[in-house]
C-alpha cells in the first residue's frame, strides 16, 4: 500500500528546470513572431537521394546510335544532359520514352539493353525494332538522331533476376526485340553486376535477322555462366534449331532446377506460353514481360462480339477542362485520348504499373484477361487502366495530370 506521508523534495536545481520548462512556449512564440514571414524552404537529404537514384525522369541526350539493318531495329545510348549518373535499374527493366508525334503525345516503353554499370556514366541504352503499321516505334527509327534530347522516365518493369525466387538458373526464352532485357542480364552478369547462370532460347526468322548475335557471341566466350541457343523459324543451317521454340526444345537445353523467363510478341508469348505449361513448373517459377495488350481484343473470351468495329463517345474529365472525343470499340482508350491531342499519364501500356490508373465516371469497358492487374478496391470502385480497357460504350472518363511529358 502506497505511504500517503511520502514527501517529495525538489531542489534548487529541479526548480530551476520546471521554471525553464515553463516559459519553454513563451520564448518559441518570441522566436516564431520574430522570424520573417517567408516560405520555408528545405529538403531531407534523404528525399534528395532518393530523386538522384530514382528519378521520376530524366532529361538525355542521344549519343550514338548502331544499326542493326538485318535485324530492323537501331540500339540507341543515351546519356544525362546534366552529367550526373543515370537513374538505377535492374537488368530486365524497362524505361518509359515521351513522345510528341505530330501534335500527338504519348509514351513508349523499352526495355534496357545496357549493363546497369553504365549507370556511373549516365548512360543507358534503348534498342527499337521496326513495327510496320506501328505508330511510334517507326517514327523514331526514321527521326532520331545523335545530338537529340529525348526524356525518358525512371525504371519499371518486375522481370529482373532475384535470387530467392527464382533460384540460380535462368532460362530466358525470347522472340524478335523481346532479346532486349536479355543482352541487358547477361552485360550484368559478365561485369559482376549479377550472378546467375543464364540461358537464353532465341526464336529468329533468319540467321542474318538475328539480333545482338555478335555481343551474345562475345559475352559467352566470356563466361560460362551465359549460353546463347538460336532457334530459326525460316532457315535449316547447321549450328542452329529449327522451327520454334517447344517444350522438348527447353527440356533439351535447360539444367536442373531452373526457372522461365519469357519476353516477346503476343503470338510468340502466347504460343511459348502453352509449351512452358507442359513442364510442370511452379508458377513462381514462371516470370514474363508485360506483352503489350492484345491487337484482336475481339478474340479475347468475353469480349462482346456486337462491339467489334464500333465507335463511341468519350467525355475526358481532366482539372479543369472538358473533352469531347471519339473512341474505336477496337483499341484502348487511352489511344483515343492521345490521338485527341490530350496529355494523359501511361508507362508500361499493358496494364500492369497502373500509372494511367483512371476514374470510369459513366460507362463500360472490356478488360482482357492478360492485362486486368487493377487491384480489388480499384475494380470495386470504377477505376480503370485506360491502357488496357476498351470501350464497350459512350463512356465519361476522369483522368488524371500527365506526369512525363
Amino acid at each position: 500500500m502506497a505511504d500517503k506521508n511520502l514527501n517529495v523534495k525538489v531542489g534548487r536545481i529541479g526548480v530551476f528546470d520546471m521554471l525553464k520548462f515553463k516559459n519553454m512556449s513563451k520564448a518559441r512564440e518570441q522566436v516564431i513572431q520574430a522570424a520573417p514571414a517567408k516560405e520555408v524552404v528545405g529538403t531531407f537529404p534523404i528525399n534528395e537521394h532518393a530523386k538522384r537514384f530514382h528519378p521520376n525522369r530524366q532529361e538525355m541526350i542521344i549519343e550514338d546510335i548502331i544499326d542493326y539493318g538485318a535485324a530492323g531495329a537501331k540500339c540507341y545510348t543515351l546519356k544525362r544532359a546534366d552529367g550526373r549518373e543515370a537513374g538505377l535499374f535492374r537488368a530486365g527493366q524497362y524505361v518509359c520514352v515521351s513522345l510528341d508525334i505530330d501534335g500527338t503525345a504519348t509514351t513508349r516503353p523499352y526495355s534496357v539493353c545496357s549493363s546497369p554499370k553504365q549507370i556511373k556514366e549516365g548512360k543507358i541504352a534503348i534498342t527499337v525494332k521496326t513495327n510496320p503499321g506501328g505508330f511510334a516505334a517507326d517514327w523514331i527509327l526514321a527521326n532520331w538522331k545523335v545530338g537529340d534530347k529525348v526524356r525518358v522516365s525512371g525504371a519499371e518493369g518486375f522481370m529482373y533476376y532475384e535470387p530467392l525466387r527464382d533460384g540460380k538458373n535462368v532460362v530466358a526464352i525470347a522472340g524478335g526485340v523481346g532479346i532486349t532485357p536479355y543482352i541487358s542480364m547477361a552485360r550484368a552478369i559478365r561485369d559482376g553486376v549479377e550472378d546467375f547462370n543464364l540461358t537464353v532460347i532465341f526464336n529468329s526468322r533468319t540467321e542474318d535477322s538475328i539480333l545482338f548475335k555478335k555481343e551474345f557471341d562475345e559475352i559467352a566466350a566470356a563466361t560460362d555462366k551465359v549460353k546463347i541457343v538460336h532457334v530459326l523459324s525460316r532457315e535449316e543451317k547447321e549450328g542452329y534449331e529449327h522451327g520454334h521454340i517447344t517444350a522438348e526444345l527447353i527440356e533439351k537445353y535447360a539444367p536442373e532446377d531452373y526457372c522461365v523467363y519469357i519476353c516477346g510478341p503476343e503470338t510468340m508469348y502466347r504460343a511459348v506460353y502453352e509449351e512452358v505449361k507442359k513442364l510442370g513448373l511452379k508458377r513462381r517459377q514462371i516470370r514474363h514481360e508485360a506483352m503489350g495488350v492484345t491487337k484482336t481484343v475481339w478474340d479475347e473470351a468475353g469480349y462482346p462480339a456486337e462491339c467489334k468495329d464500333k465507335v463511341f463517345n468519350v467525355k475526358v474529365l481532366k482539372g479543369a477542362e472538358t473533352y469531347e472525343i471519339k473512341a474505336n470499340a477496337n483499341e484502348p482508350v487511352l489511344v483515343a485520348i492521345e490521338r485527341a491531342g490530350i496529355k494523359a499519364p501511361s508507362r508500361c501500356r499493358a496494364g500492369e504499373c497502373g500509372w494511367c490508373r483512371s476514374k470510369l465516371l459513366s460507362g463500360e469497358v472490356f478488360v482482357p484477361a492478360d492485362a486486368e492487374y487493377r487491384r480489388w478496391g480499384d475494380r470495386e470502385h470504377g477505376y480503370i487502366h485506360p491502357c488496357c480497357s476498351f470501350a464497350t460504350s459512350d463512356l465519361v472518363i476522369e483522368v488524371p495530370g500527365e506526369y512525363l511529358g
